[in-house]
């Protein structure tokens, strides 16, 4: 892939009434990192792919541990960040537990990824 270039002005010349109304729309820099944090945990693949097999409808671990050909133990791992970004809930039935997305907006967020790769 070769090079990309990067246009630039060639004078510098401030629009100060945008740059004023952009800055007084921004989120604050905490809610920034949290968004920036939020989208780290889509940045695995392994995480990526645990999220797309959800997708479908919820499943136990080893059933994940299984589709994956992964460990459990790495399989609970990353259900665990999954887990404290909201990602993904689970419910307990006996002795199993089911994970399953935690809402329609994760669904919406992999299916708009998918459509911009494919583009």
């Amino acid at each position: 892939m070769g090079k990309i270039e990067v246009e630039h002005c060639d004078f510098v010349h401030v629009h100060e009434d945008i740059v004023k109304d952009v800055r007084e729309h921004m989120p604050d820099v905490e809610k920034l990192q949290e968004l920036a944090d939020f989208f780290k945990v889509f940045g695995d693949s392994t995480r990526i792919r645990i999220l797309c097999i959800l997708l479908c409808g919820e499943m136990c671990v080893c059933d994940l541990a299984q589709t994956l050909d992964m460990t459990q133990s790495a399989i609970s791992h990353q259900l665990r960040v999954l887990k404290q970004m909201k990602l993904v809930t689970n419910r307990r039935e006996g002795k199993t537990v089911f994970y399953a997305l935690a809402d329609g907006h994760i669904r919406t967020i992999i299916n708009q990824g998918m459509e911009h790769i494919q583009e």
